[in-house]
């Protein structure tokens, strides 16, 4: 009788993909557009570009930047693109809108430079377990790269997974 135990798994052709692998590294940062504001409300001109000036803005050198607009403000688009025209040439991304939509942004750019030719004809397994939110339009964008050129295609753990494509014969 053999009492070895074997991992199925790890001796499985499945190759692995974690989204998280592919996040770029660096300090993420947000600009909170309601503490330029009056009130957190009002865009008062000369004030904004008061603040503007004032702004130390070195400390967002090589950062991924957030400009995360005002819940109940109306502000006119030229305030985000001074902001944007700030930030240029010392943040390496700048993104007007929430937190997971930069995280989102970098994710695709990130998975646009993926050679996926190595992929072909492999069975996959895309990771579906993480302490990081993935957003649904990052995994579209994998699989839209990925189903041209691979055998299977699955989403979630090697042990409980959800068949997503399998190539015909």
């Amino acid at each position: 009788m053999n009492d070895e135990i074997v991992n199925r798994v790890a001796n499985s052709k499945l190759i692995n993909i974690d989204l998280t692998d592919f996040i770029p590294k660096g300090q993420r940062k947000i600009i909170y557009l309601s503490d330029w504001l009056y009130e957190g409300i009002i865009l008062k001109e000369l004030d904004f570009r008061n603040k503007i000036e004032e702004h130390n803005w070195q400390q967002y050198q090589n950062s991924f930047v957030v400009i995360q607009p005002a819940k109940d403000a109306i502000v006119p688009s030229w305030a985000y693109l001074l902001l944007t025209s700030q930030l240029t040439g010392i943040a390496q991304k700048i993104v007007v809108g929430e937190f997971q939509e930069l995280e989102d942004l970098l994710l695709i750019e990130s998975l646009e430079k993926i050679d996926y030719s190595i992929y072909k004809e492999k069975q996959i397994i895309i990771k579906g377990c993480s302490n990081v939110v993935i957003s649904n339009n990052a995994y579209s964008f994998l699989i839209q790269k990925l189903k041209p050129l691979v055998k299977s295609l699955m989403f979630g753990e090697a042990c409980s997974n959800v068949p997503l494509y399998k190539q015909k014969k």
